[in-house]
């Protein structure tokens, strides 16, 4: 059954661990989880061999920084259920492989014209990076700008939306 899940929060705001849990109960098939995240660094390693041992053997990890509808098409063939985690650190990576705004846009409408394309189910995981301040330069604001952008355009078409506060889902967006 096709079904679009999107769960944004804040940071450590238990969006991973609900989208886990979800997935772990819902789904009885394959499950592939798709990581945005790249181990530039001894602690972000670290971060990810523990996930990966949270989400246990019965988990496919496909590591994608840039190309996720690809990805998510090519996955979506083997009709098992698909968790993106995150959606943020995507924005960050294409930000930091120079696209500028234009170009971040049009990747972001492939991946969703994808999400609206497959027929398994999917959860996607974002933060919600507008109830903070103005951020004081202009990278940052683009970023916030970009994510925000992305995060609207995930939920328009999304059939449920959770929105993680301090560890409790409040479901905003039912279908």
């Amino acid at each position: 059954m096709k079904s679009i899940q999107f769960i944004l929060g804040g940071c450590r705001s238990g969006k991973s661990k609900y989208a886990l849990d979800y997935a772990n109960q819902n789904w009885h098939s394959k499950k592939f989880f798709i990581a945005t995240c790249e181990a530039l660094d001894n602690e972000m390693k670290s971060r990810i061999t523990n996930h990966q041992k949270e989400r246990g053997p019965n988990w496919k990890t496909v590591e994608c920084p840039i190309d996720i509808a690809s990805v998510i098409e090519e996955l979506a063939i083997q009709k098992g259920g698909i968790l993106l985690d995150c959606v943020t650190l995507w924005i960050n990576n294409l930000m930091c492989n120079s696209m500028d705004d234009n170009q971040i846009k049009e990747k972001v409408e492939t991946f969703v014209n994808t999400l609206q394309k497959i027929s398994c189910p999917i959860t996607v995981v974002s933060n919600e990076v507008g109830m903070g301040i103005v951020p004081e330069n202009a990278m940052a604001r683009q970023y916030r700008d970009l994510v925000g952008y992305t995060n609207q355009k995930i939920a328009a078409i999304s059939n449920n939306v959770i929105l993680m506060v301090a560890g409790i889902p409040f479901q905003i967006k039912s279908e």
